[in-house]
């Protein structure tokens, strides 16, 4: 059976096939899709959103201890969240295999960096398989699994952005690979890690990195292709299939799919047989290092920047001279078009207020409410990572009060950002009693990745009921004492809830709570917000075009070519109101549909 499918698709079919049990993701872009579609497979797949990805990482390890096959999938940054297990469990082993799956980001499309995980398998000392293709993502579980299991060992795959998302032919089994359950044995020596233990499980990890070394130089996976060989290529993944593209049969291939430990014996085999060797990579030299640590003449980082995604095109013109076509455009002519809040976005109406206050600096976090960085809000001084606005915060808070400044801090997060690493830093504010205050915007959802449930929501990966975490009790049972929930697009109440916090020198908590615009309504959404949608219109003859509603950055507010004067495009309009209370002429109304 024949499937189009992503690489992240791929992965899924493949945790489906090869007998996976248990699975556990926090979502990120280029990763996301992989649990989302784990989940179709139910039946068989037991499958959930973790709080982040160290929780997610840990309770997949749980279930290799416990005797089934697991999977943990996360984008890049996640994998530093996950790092604190991903290095004991190398010392421990496995008991059922367990497959970690890294989601890089080359060109950053949607993440604050760009850092190259294979590092990740080589510090931590674990086997790693980059797939170049859709098939290879399936297929590279199952081989995943086995080596998992064979060296007793978390095996990583990595992946881009590219292969994530780009569709390929996979060729699917139509049976499950149903693997017997490993039974539980209580082995102190091996899963507890203290240092009496470690310290043997140490040398017991150097003897597996031996062995995979071996397997490195007899498995498929790395494979050589002869052709011209006045030209060898060594890649793995994406650029593979890049070069591969650019010089054609002009070029002989070291494939790699297994990528640490590296098949240093066969690298050198082939490098003795090609004129010029080239090691073409994305991100860190992570195999030109090695190799030019062992001695083998190479070239690659002396032409390739390292910076951002390769492409065909850079390839063949850097080796061979060979330049594509593409087509040509005029981009003086393009308009810049930054992204922006969506038409009723809940998080428009709170910018539009804090954006206006004086004497503040406001921490950003991961999520939609980044882009209040921007113009007409300018109201985001930082993004660091996952909760680290509420912490950035009191540290920048605290740095004011030593310096005698007279400053506040705003720290500014979404609901499954609180969840995902928001709690301990919020109690460390009530621990050091800062005088942060800490806004949470509750959309109801994961909004930047697509509309995940969270602990919050309601509703599981599953789609089944779940306890809905509630936000202010958390934050009460933490210690903070002073906490108002708001509708963010009621700008008078916005404005009347900071002004109260600012004149409070203790830990404040102000919770926005009003659903996503984009998402999908639950029934309990419909029982608390009922129908928020409506239209809004412009009276032309009331409208002084003093352009004042413009500053809510909403796309569906624009001014009109032939009158000069706003209008507001009904395609786009949703309801919020933020633009009527901002208009000084009272020239817009509320139209209920």
């Amino acid at each position: 059976m024949k499937r189009l499918m992503t690489g992240n698709e791929a992965i899924a079919r493949g945790a489906w096939e090869y007998g996976i049990c248990f699975a556990s993701a926090y979502p990120g872009t280029p990763s996301t899709e992989i649990l989302e579609n784990i989940a179709l497979y139910n039946k068989d797949i037991y499958s959930e959103w973790a709080p982040n990805e160290k929780v997610a990482l840990e309770s997949a390890i749980g279930a290799s201890i416990a005797g089934v096959r697991s999977l943990s999938a996360m984008k890049h940054v996640g994998v530093n969240v996950a790092a604190d297990p991903l290095f004991t469990f190398a010392y421990t082993g496995v008991n059922s295999g367990m497959v970690l799956i890294s989601a890089d980001d080359p060109g950053m499309h949607s993440s604050q960096n760009e850092q190259d995980n294979r590092n990740y398998a080589a510090f931590a000392k674990i086997a790693m398989f980059e797939p170049s293709d859709s098939q290879e993502c399936k297929d590279m579980v199952g081989e995943a699994l086995k080596i998992s299991e064979d060296f007793d060992i978390p095996a990583l795959i990595r992946i881009t952005t590219r292969i994530s998302h780009s569709k390929g032919i996979v060729v699917c089994e139509d049976e499950r690979l149903e693997m017997p359950n490993k039974p539980y044995i209580k082995k102190m020596e091996k899963y507890v890690a203290v240092p009496a233990h470690s310290r043997k499980l140490r040398i017991n990890l150097e003897d597996r990195q031996k062995r995979l070394a071996e397997y490195s130089e007899t498995t498929s996976m790395n494979s050589i292709e002869w052709e011209n060989r006045g030209i060898g290529v060594i890649a793995s993944g994406i650029v593979y299939q890049y070069a591969r593209e650019a010089l054609g049969d002009g070029a002989s291939y070291l494939k790699l799919g297994f990528t640490h430990p590296l098949p240093m014996k066969k690298i050198r085999d082939f490098a003795s047989k090609v004129d010029k060797l080239w090691v073409i990579e994305e991100g860190d030299p992570y195999l030109e290092n090695q190799i030019k640590a062992a001695g083998i003449i190479c070239s690659g980082r002396d032409t390739f920047s390292g910076i951002g995604e390769l492409s065909a095109g850079e390839i063949g013109l850097k080796i061979a001279g060979n330049s594509c076509e593409v087509l040509s455009s005029d981009t003086s002519k393009v308009v810049p078009r930054p992204p922006a809040f969506c038409a009723g976005c809940p998080h428009r109406g709170f910018f539009y207020q804090l954006g206006k206050m004086k004497n503040l600096m406001i921490t950003g976090d991961i999520g939609c409410y980044a882009l209040a960085f921007n113009k007409p809000f300018n109201a985001i001084d930082t993004v660091i990572c996952m909760g680290a606005s509420i912490s950035t915060g009191h540290g920048a808070q605290k740095a004011f009060e030593i310096k005698g400044e007279d400053r506040r801090v705003v720290a500014v997060l979404g609901d499954s950002t609180f969840f995902h690493t928001g709690i301990n830093s919020l109690l460390n504010i009530v621990y050091n009693n800062s005088k942060t205050i800490t806004c949470i915007l509750d959309n109801r959802i994961t909004g930047m990745t697509g509309h995940q449930e969270n602990p919050g929501s309601g509703y599981n990966l599953r789609g089944e009921p779940a306890s809905a975490v509630n936000i202010e009790e958390v934050c009460r049972s933490l210690g903070v004492k002073n906490i108002q929930t708001i509708n963010p697009n009621d700008l008078k109440k916005v404005k009347e809830t900071l002004k109260w916090a600012m004149e409070l020198d203790e830990p404040v908590v102000i919770i926005t709570r009003w659903p996503c615009v984009l998402k999908k309504f639950s029934q309990e959404d419909k029982t608390e917000f009922g129908n928020i949608f409506s239209k809004y219109h412009v009276d032309i003859e009331a409208c002084t075009a003093c352009k004042a509603c413009l500053k809510a950055g909403c796309p569906a507010i624009s001014l009109s070519k032939d009158s000069k004067k706003v209008e507001i495009a009904q395609a786009s309009c949703t309801g919020c109101g933020v633009c009527a209370q901002i208009c000084p002429a009272e020239a817009i109304f509320r139209e209920e549909i």
